[in-house]
């Protein structure tokens, strides 16, 4: 927390300081070691203690206390389904079930209806994807079509987060050939977040992409996703229910349960800085014992991520996905989130 010399000698203390006080002590910080912080960052005690006790007396930090407690109250209720989930046998809890040609009505009320991810094979086999999607098959193909592409990312630890930054054009096949000659990086990726541009550029390959009508409309709603081995999509939520359609390469995934939301550090929008590679426990304590379920998404299947589960994902091969959002029934939950995302 940033504090100039000269606002600690005239013993005035920033707007930017009076709400780190504030949230403090909503968390439960003692006061007193609220005080040594100021301290040691330039505030002269006195008025360190002083500001700290008007804090303490404003009816606006005690209306706040109020909705901190509503707060704690939500958490709690969505920490009983959190601890009820960790009932289940060991295999069912830490694995993500696999349903070949799941029908139409186990899905609704098995997964889409309850909330539950699933993996469905042996609906892909068959697609013009499937069949004819390489790496160098779509760079002859498309050579020349101007594509977006996420550039830069290493550079930056929050790179989803400013994804609007790191947007770069360039010839489809000159892409194509970086992907294929470049190893294992995270460094660029073509993703959802440049959806806008390439869905035009791309436009034949959503005719190739199975309908699926068992579980989809013909909106043809969804993202094209290419990258070398190594890219790394960090630990968010979704404002809507997606399918992952795996066409080639293999993709780890790592799924988290909307019910252990209060332990994920969310302060802004659907991020957190936990990073789904190795949890840090030391950093984030309060992931101790929250349950993640993994799995290794093969070429050909289909993970269904419901809305608000919390997931990681990373290449483990030069990897082609195409995502979906249209679904048979209701997919609208974006319509209602909160408009302000700083938590």
């Amino acid at each position: 927390m940033a504090q100039t010399q000269a606002q600690a000698q005239t013993g005035s203390i920033s707007d930017e300081w009076k709400c780190w006080i504030a949230e403090n002590l909503i968390l439960g910080s003692h006061p007193d070691t609220l005080a040594g912080i100021l301290v040691k960052s330039g505030v002269i005690a006195r008025d360190a203690h002083a500001e700290i006790r008007a804090a303490l007396r404003s009816p606006y930090l005690q209306g706040v206390q109020r909705l901190h407690n509503r707060l704690a109250k939500r958490d709690w209720v969505l920490g009983i389904q959190s601890q009820l989930n960790l009932l289940a046998p060991a295999e069912e809890a830490a694995q993500i079930p696999r349903r070949e040609r799941l029908s139409t009505e186990d899905f609704l009320h098995q997964h889409y209806r309850v909330n539950r991810p699933v993996i469905i094979t042996g609906m892909l086999e068959d697609s013009v994807a499937r069949a004819t999607w390489t790496l160098e098959s779509l760079g002859q193909r498309f050579a020349e079509r101007m594509v977006e592409v996420q550039f830069g990312r290493n550079a930056d630890p929050d790179y989803e987060m400013n994804s609007i930054a790191h947007k770069r054009r360039m010839p489809f096949g000159d892409y194509a050939a970086l992907v294929r000659s470049s190893g294992v990086t995270n460094d660029f990726y073509m993703t959802a977040n440049n959806d806008t541009q390439n869905r035009q550029a791309l436009h034949e390959l959503w005719a190739e992409v199975p309908a699926l009508p068992d579980y989809l409309t013909g909106e043809r709603a969804g993202f094209f996703w290419l990258g070398p081995e190594g890219t790394v999509t960090p630990f968010h939520h979704d404002l809507t229910n997606n399918f992952m359609l795996q066409i080639s390469g293999r993709k780890r995934v790592r799924l988290i349960a909307p019910c252990d939301t209060p332990r994920m550090y969310n302060q802004r929008h659907c991020f957190t800085p936990v990073d789904g590679r190795a949890i840090n426990l030391q950093r984030f304590p309060a992931m101790a014992g929250v349950p993640v379920l993994d799995c290794v998404l093969a070429p050909g299947e289909i993970l269904f991520l419901p809305v608000g589960w919390w997931h990681f994902v990373e290449a483990l091969d030069v990897s082609i996905t195409v995502s979906a959002t249209n679904f048979r029934w209701d997919n609208d939950f974006y319509s209602n989130y909160p408009p302000h995302h700083d938590f």
